[in-house]
């Protein structure tokens, strides 16, 4: 068996110095790797070998099989590169003919939007903060005034994560930016507990809520929050950044209006509409005939939030906001569909 093998290995060695094509090459392969080569019938054999036998032959049936392996690899290099020096050598290649065009890629439509909203706040004193996406039930909830088993809960469906050991606590992926505002709080105020800095901070990010997949409503979608806390920090104050962003983000002319609303995290609350840039608040398909556009929602922090964050309620006062700047891409741009924004299609994405 062992002269055999040695044979085998010759043999194939021999007979593959004389390919030079790849179609040869394969043929070779089929022939001396293959599943019906003899070196793969060697192995089959095995089975009839005595004890003392099988332990040697089956070590060189394996020699042989790598070194005819590692033969076939080397000369399909070699074929490989001498067929694209006979190409080179035979095929004309026209030099004058014009390059193909490299396609260029673009910002998505709702990450301009996004920069563009934090362009604006960044002009507006505004420091971007980022927050993480998987967030405990304590800060996405609790520490916002969603005391567990709290009706408000229901506004916002959750994708929550099984994790041993934390039933009390769960993991989830955040439904809103807002723990952003005690994280950042808690941030600030740790360096100096008795006397916290002030602060102005705009955080963007992904939110996550289990709703049915609609026109209007994603399980995924951008926000942008604005938090701004300190001293003597009152309801006009937050009433007058807004009016300043929605001229700064829908032109000169734009009008705003405040719904009063509610948020567990602020008090008082409200939701904010800009007049339709579309009809000039005459009433068209887009503003549904009302004039007005729903822009984001904002009102005063709540004084339990404030403390949660490590500022005195007593002392410290802020307003926070929220907007989805999605939603204001279609609100631009006319969109009537906010599954356009996944769907990956080049035909929408080329617009922008």
């Amino acid at each position: 068996m062992l002269d055999k093998l040695n044979e085998i290995e010759k043999a194939a060695l021999e007979s593959l110095s004389a390919v030079n094509d790849e179609a040869a090459l394969e043929a070779w392969r089929v022939a001396n790797i293959g599943r019906s080569s003899a070196v793969m019938n060697v192995f089959s054999q095995m089975g009839g070998l005595s004890k003392e036998e099988r332990p040697l032959v089956g070590q060189r049936a394996n020699q042989v099989k790598l070194a005819i392996e590692n033969a076939f690899a080397e000369r399909a290099e070699l074929v490989k590169s001498a067929a694209l020096a006979r190409s080179l050598e035979q095929d004309q290649l026209d030099i004058t003919l014009p390059g193909r065009p490299v396609r260029r890629g673009g910002l998505h439509p709702a990450t301009m939007t996004l920069r563009r909203i934090l362009d604006i706040l960044a002009e507006m004193g505004f420091q971007v903060y980022t927050s993480r996406d998987v967030e405990t039930d304590e800060m996405n909830f609790q520490a916002l005034n969603f005391p567990p088993h709290h009706p408000a809960r229901e506004m916002q469906d959750s994708f929550y994560i099984e994790t041993e050991g934390r039933e009390e606590n769960p993991l989830l992926l955040r439904t809103h930016t807002s723990p952003g505002q005690v994280r950042a709080m808690r941030e600030f105020s740790a360096a100096n507990p008795e006397n916290p800095p002030s602060i102005r901070i705009a955080l963007p990010g992904m939110c996550y809520r289990y709703e049915q997949i609609t026109a209007r409503s994603e399980v995924q979608f951008y926000q942008v929050e604005g938090l701004a806390v300190g001293e003597n920090i009152t309801y006009g104050d937050l009433k007058g950044m807004l009016a300043d962003f929605a001229r700064r983000m829908f032109g000169p002319q734009a009008k705003i209006r405040f719904r009063a609303s509610y948020f567990p995290f602020t008090e008082p609350s409200a939701e904010v509409d800009v007049e339709c840039f579309v009809c000039g608040g005459k009433g068209c398909a887009v503003c549904k005939n009302s004039g007005w556009l729903e822009i984001l929602g904002c009102g005063m922090v709540h004084p339990t939030v404030l403390q949660n964050g490590g500022y005195d309620p007593r002392r410290y006062t802020g307003f926070a906001f929220g907007m989805g700047p999605q939603r204001q891409t279609m609100l631009l741009h006319r969109m009537n569909d906010i599954r356009y924004f996944w769907g990956n299609d080049v035909r929408f994405l080329e617009q922008f």
